[in-house]
């Protein structure tokens, strides 16, 4: 198993470049996509205020720390704009090892989280040497699972909830390598 030191990747897509989230060059997509109702409709459905946003991402740099991994930004490599966060996610108590997405409501529908997914997946079998992932997925978020089942996963269970996260319905959608 690599280093935590080499698990800090940048990844790319034909369309994307994926790296770790920078807390500047960020934090201004990190807040659109927060503090969009539509866009957290699916992800604890409650927009939040950039001091929010801030405390959100230190603690995914802190799942960073914890874990060598967590969610990576998405760069459009043509525009160089933060399109979106996808990547691996395993907080404490957390069902299964994910990789999951978050786009930008300005570039949703552009299959971006479906090519970073896809990327992810394969870094997180490869490299990280995991031997399943899971995608949780609120209830009634048809684009996620359409892009979930794209990504070869299917739906395993339904759960109430998840602790600490939220009391919506979710599905867990998952596939083993």
């Amino acid at each position: 198993m690599p280093s935590k030191a080499d698990l800090t990747p940048t990844l790319e897509t034909e369309r994307l470049t994926l790296r770790p989230i920078d807390m500047e060059a960020d934090f201004e997509g990190y807040c659109a996509v927060h503090s969009d109702e539509e866009s957290v409709r699916y992800i604890g459905g409650k927009t939040l205020s950039p001091e929010q946003v801030w405390r959100y991402m230190a603690m995914v740099l802190g799942h960073h720390h914890a874990r060598g991994y967590a969610v990576l930004s998405l760069i459009e490599k043509e525009t160089g704009q933060w399109v979106g966060r996808v990547g691996p996610w395993y907080p404490h108590n957390w069902p299964g090892r994910e990789v999951g997405w978050a786009i930008h409501p300005a570039h949703t529908r552009k299959g971006f989280a479906k090519e970073a997914g896809r990327t992810c997946i394969d870094y997180v079998r490869d490299t990280l040497g995991w031997s399943d992932v899971i995608h949780i997925i609120e209830d009634g978020n048809i684009a996620s699972v359409r892009t979930a089942e794209a990504l070869g996963s299917k739906h395993l269970e339904t759960v109430n909830g998840l602790s600490g996260t939220t009391d919506a319905v979710c599905h867990i959608y998952g596939q083993t390598f």
